[in-house]
């Protein structure tokens, strides 16, 4: 294919596949370009934490009722280790139904692929890029497919699938938080449904997920760590996790005996665990000459609070509302770029600074700060419009 477009999309991932459905039927010049072969699926095990927000522009791509084995978030719990401190944070105070849903990464691909199959976005399949630069009025993309080297020509390209392509040429920042991220769906006796967890730990954060018929727990520690929990057979981990768990709101100087415990009773099974390394990723810029980065090639954020990839959709989104309002002149234009530069900035920022913060706020045993955090995490409790601003930045990012 070498045919000039208006728009070539690298990566044919949810970010991808969104931006594209968000352009379709725009009589615009749409490819879609995804190394994967059309038939298989992505096989990523994790589970995504998806806010409300994205869930209502999900509706809007027509990609939402595709989507099996969605559970449910009302609540969310937040808590500090061995400290009374504790948040609850609830849809119903927030006055919508739900404050996010839980799903597999597999359902939401595979409903995205789904709608782009009866859209107008021209998709190519097994089309691994390797190549990009930029000269003129547009942009060229260098990509092998079928065992052919090709060409493509457009007028902006986006950059969709992780950034590899680009990191040579424009080396990201990255902050390695010494962590990795170990998820498992568990099984316990009293699981609460609606109901999440966020337990924060000197080793990192810990997050209880409610799904289907228990929860999906991203537990985040040392490299090390994680790689030796990786080795201990199930009735290890599980009484680590126990332990690690129920000392939720306790301090035996402070609380009530009924304060200590697991809410969620005893956890009874636990599926294959697999663990990936944890950073903050994220390009020094957002656009070159007619090329934009988005979802994970712009930025990579630690798992703590589920921001990344609702980031990465409300990327995706407003990247087509700036590319249809300067359509069909000034598509790839400077004018184009710096538009999306400047609606996407207080958005990314605060993403950015909220979980990095998070991460170094609560990911120690300083003995000074447990004490301060613990009183901040009451104090918030009892401030409905302070945690209703917090809410409502998990929900829908800096537009909340």
């Amino acid at each position: 294919m070498n045919e000039p477009c208006d728009i070539a999309i690298v990566g044919g991932g949810p970010v991808g596949a969104a931006l594209a459905l968000a352009l379709r039927d725009n009589d615009l010049n749409v490819v879609l370009l995804e190394a994967r072969e059309a038939e298989i699926n992505s096989t990523d095990p994790r589970a995504l934490a998806l806010a409300y927000g994205s869930r209502l522009l999900l509706q809007r791509l027509g990609a939402w009722n595709a989507i099996p084995n969605v559970s449910s978030i009302r609540e969310i719990e937040i808590t500090q280790k061995g400290t009374p401190g504790k948040t609850t944070l609830k849809a119903a105070e927030l006055k919508v139904p739900e404050m996010g849903y839980v799903l597999p990464y597999t359902a939401l691909h595979a409903a995205l692929q789904h709608a782009l199959h009866q859209s107008d976005i021209h998709c190519l399949y097994g089309a691994t890029v390797s190549d990009l630069n930029s000269s003129g009025g547009h942009a060229a993309l260098t990509y092998q497919h079928q065992g052919a080297q090709h060409t493509l020509h457009a007028r902006l390209v986006v950059v969709a699938d992780g950034g590899k392509l680009l990191e040579v040429s424009h080396p990201p920042q990255i902050t390695d938080y010494g962590q990795s991220g170990l998820i498992a769906h568990v099984n316990c006796s009293q699981p609460r449904a609606g109901m999440a967890f966020e337990h924060f730990t000197p080793q990192g954060p810990m997050a209880l997920l409610p799904y289907l018929d228990g929860y999906e727990l991203v537990l985040t520690a040392a490299h090390e760590k994680a790689e030796e929990m990786l080795t201990w057979d199930d009735a290890t981990f599980l009484a680590f996790l126990q332990t690690h768990f129920d000392d939720r709101g306790c301090d035996t100087l402070l609380a009530q005996p009924a304060d200590c415990g697991s809410s969620v009773g005893t956890f009874t099974a636990i599926g294959k665990r697999s663990c990936y390394p944890l950073r903050l990723k994220r390009a020094p810029d957002l656009t070159f000459p007619h090329t934009v980065l988005i979802g994970n090639a712009a930025q990579t954020l630690h798992p703590v609070a589920g921001q990344g990839f609702n980031m990465g959709l409300r990327d995706a989104w407003e990247l087509a509302q700036v590319i249809l309002d300067h359509a069909p002149d000034n598509i790839g234009s400077a004018a184009m770029c710096a538009a999306y530069r400047q609606s996407r900035r207080p958005d990314r920022t605060a993403g950015i600074r909220f979980t990095d913060g998070l991460v170094r706020l609560f990911s120690n045993d300083l003995p000074l700060l447990g004490p301060l955090r613990s009183a901040a995490l009451t104090l918030l409790d009892h401030l409905p419009l302070a945690k209703k601003f917090v809410a409502r930045r998990m929900m829908f990012g800096s537009n909340g």
